[in-house]
């Protein structure tokens, strides 16, 4: 599978990549959490981050006086498995390079996508890189075998438990959690947990 650079013109019509920020504070929070052995995690916002000046900034600045949360991703990941989209744009931050699988969500037809439209893009560590809220896209995958650190900005509450009211469309089913709509492929472990199944293909590795 190729692999586009965040910089690339491939990545325009996915997201962009803000400049003036400082991110230095943040990628040394990051640093001092511990990876996991094994899997990924992920906590929609963390204290220790949300203390570091960049995220009053981003909250002013890139969201525009929105709440927002400032969270991590991290561990050990290589794979596809599901891809999600938000009502808002997503900013990734690495304390280390990392790669996202992206796809658009138009390609969704009649509830499913192939993952053969899905795309790959390396991010350099300390870029802010704004996913589009109509990117597809989930746990980011590593580069090296020492796993990654991604941090993850949102609207407040996203990712966050919620009651789903009665269906109204057929998209209510795609939803996880608050402000979470997510394709699972049939070999995740989301699948295996009751996620709508909307990918079809190949579980992409990198």
């Amino acid at each position: 599978m190729k692999i586009y650079s965040v910089s690339d013109p491939e990545f325009a019509e996915f997201g962009k990549v803000l400049k003036g920020y400082d991110t230095t504070e943040l990628l040394a929070a990051m640093d001092k959490i511990a990876l996991p052995a094994e899997g990924v995690s992920y906590e929609p916002w963390i204290d220790s981050l949300e203390e570091c000046k960049i995220f009053a900034d981003l909250k002013e600045n890139a969201y525009g006086g929105m709440p927002v949360e400032l969270g991590m991703c991290w561990g050990h990941n290589n794979a596809l498995n599901c891809l999600e989209y938000h009502r808002g744009s997503e900013f990734n931050i690495g304390s280390t390079d990392f790669i996202l699988l992206l796809a658009k969500q138009e390609k969704i037809i009649d509830g499913v996508l192939d993952t053969a439209d899905v795309k790959a893009f390396r991010a350099p560590k300390g870029a802010v890189v704004e996913v589009y809220a109509t990117s597809l896209h989930y746990a980011p995958c590593q580069v090296s075998d020492e796993g990654f650190r991604v941090a993850v900005v949102l609207p407040r509450e996203t990712n966050t438990d919620i009651d789903k009211a009665p269906a109204k469309d057929f998209e209510d089913k795609l939803l996880w959690a608050r402000n979470k709509w997510l394709l699972a492929h049939p070999d995740s472990a989301e699948a295996k947990q009751g996620a709508y199944i909307g990918l079809k293909g190949e579980n992409i590795t990198v």
